[in-house]
């Protein structure tokens, strides 16, 4: 055997040998750097679980007619006497019944109006003038960090009967007593609505001003080409791109029908109000810190956790259909 060929024969041993190496090398590649993308990721499951899971022990107080001075092992237990009370108590079923029409109401509100964030962001996307638009959008945005207890503060300056609306209407001579804008019933989820855009709508448009930047130029330069004045490219080039992300946010927003949330309504009840302004979250918390029945907080609460997680598959599975990807 020639000497070129017995150095071809050891070449090709030695490249086996690392061919087999690496192989066996890379498994255990793959499952150290697996243990260490778990080991980033640790610290943020435990808070999750700490924070969003554990806490669901507390649904054990469903179960008990729980007195706070006596604690839950003095507590009687009573079983399904919550749950049952909510069925057969004809008061309470009308109680309920109110306060789903209001939770309902509001919600279907905020998802008919929140085509206005899309709306907002496609049209700041064409103010020309830079200084102009990045002024227009952190005036928009600053009143998302403002907190529901100051923004109550303004609206009463603005719209109590000793407000600035009452009095330059009355000054004016326009009205000869003042209008009560927060001490009435009426029109409640119109307000609190749009109490939520005026808070909302600049911090909403972010998402979609960013998916906006995202947009392939060249769409809309074939637009240019093709004629398409500056609506028609909205219309046909932006509006369209934007759909996927609205949509996801809209299967969302189906999916959280029932979390309104509780402090912009407990910052705006009063007693003319209370009836049309009193969403879940805000009855629950009434019925347990100031009725002082923590039990039947909790079952309500329950509950209304249980169905909005069965809100959120329905919707999951309906984003599955109709975009071919799940949300969740």
């Amino acid at each position: 055997m020639s000497a070129a060929t017995q150095l071809s024969l050891r070449e090709l041993a030695v490249k086996n040998l690392d061919r087999k190496s690496r192989k066996e090398r890379g498994p255990d590649k793959r499952r150290k750097k697996s243990v260490k993308m778990f080991l980033l990721i640790s610290p943020f499951v435990a808070l999750s679980f700490l924070f969003a899971y554990f806490p669901l022990y507390g649904w054990i107080y469903s179960l008990y007619d729980y007195k706070p001075a006596l604690g839950l092992g003095g507590s009687e237990f009573v079983g399904l006497q919550w749950f049952r009370l909510m069925v057969n108590s004809p008061t309470q079923l009308e109680t309920i019944g109110q306060v789903l029409t209001n939770t309902l109401a509001i919600s279907f509100l905020g998802i008919a109006t929140s085509v206005l964030p899309l709306a907002f962001a496609v049209f700041l996307n064409e103010v020309r003038v830079p200084w102009f638009r990045n002024a227009v959008q952190t005036l928009t945005t600053l009143p998302n960090f403002i907190s529901w207890v100051l923004v109550y503060m303004i609206a009463f300056s603005l719209f109590s009967s000793t407000g600035l609306v009452n009095d330059v209407l009355l000054d004016s001579g326009i009205i000869t007593t003042p209008i009560s804008f927060l001490d009435s019933g009426d029109h409640v989820w119109l307000q609190m609505t749009a109490w939520s855009i005026w808070k909302g709508l600049g911090w909403g448009a972010i998402i979609y001003l960013a998916a906006i930047s995202g947009i392939d130029p060249s769409l809309y330069e074939s637009a240019k080409m093709d004629g398409a004045g500056r609506f028609q490219t909205m219309w046909y080039v932006t509006v369209p791109q934007l759909m996927p992300t609205y949509l996801v946010l809209l299967l969302l927003s189906v999916a959280n029908l029932l979390n309104n949330g509780m402090e912009q309504y407990y910052v705006f009840q009063n007693a003319f109000n209370r009836e049309h302004i009193e969403v879940l979250d805000l009855y629950v918390y009434n019925i347990g810190m100031t009725g002082n029945n923590l039990s039947m907080a909790t079952a309500i609460g329950m509950l209304k956790s249980l169905i909005s997680v069965a809100l959120l598959f329905t919707v999951n599975a309906l984003a599955k259909r109709l975009r071919g990807q799940s949300l969740v």
